[in-house]
């Protein structure tokens, strides 16, 4: 069972949401997701127990739990949905489209 924990101390270390988990069963992976650029924890991970069982005891017993000052939001973790990459186009702010003359600039 993939497991999302949200509203996590900024402190709050894998090790730490791994022991946590622990507590209820059998743990998998438990992973805090982190900034990229900074390596500072974005406030939410996931859990992956392999009993569904053991998973919802854990949901059920960790829901609005508080750790470190914070009541940790525990539930199933969606699917991670597809990403096409496509649309968006110019991302900077800046546009480089000199066609339709008589600009301004």
């Amino acid at each position: 069972m993939n497991i999302y924990v949200s509203n996590l101390s900024f402190n709050t270390s894998d090790a730490e949401l791994n022991e946590l988990f622990s507590t209820f069963g059998q743990v998998s992976s438990a992973k805090v997701i982190t900034d990229r650029e900074t390596g500072r924890s974005r406030g939410f991970g996931f859990v992956e127990m392999p009993s569904d069982d053991e998973g919802k005891d854990a949901m059920l017993g960790l829901n609005n739990k508080e750790v470190e000052g914070r009541a940790m939001s525990v539930s199933v973790a969606k699917e991670r949905e597809e990403r096409t990459g496509g649309g968006g186009g110019n991302r900077g702010g800046y546009s480089n489209n000199r066609s339709g003359g008589g600009g301004r600039w």
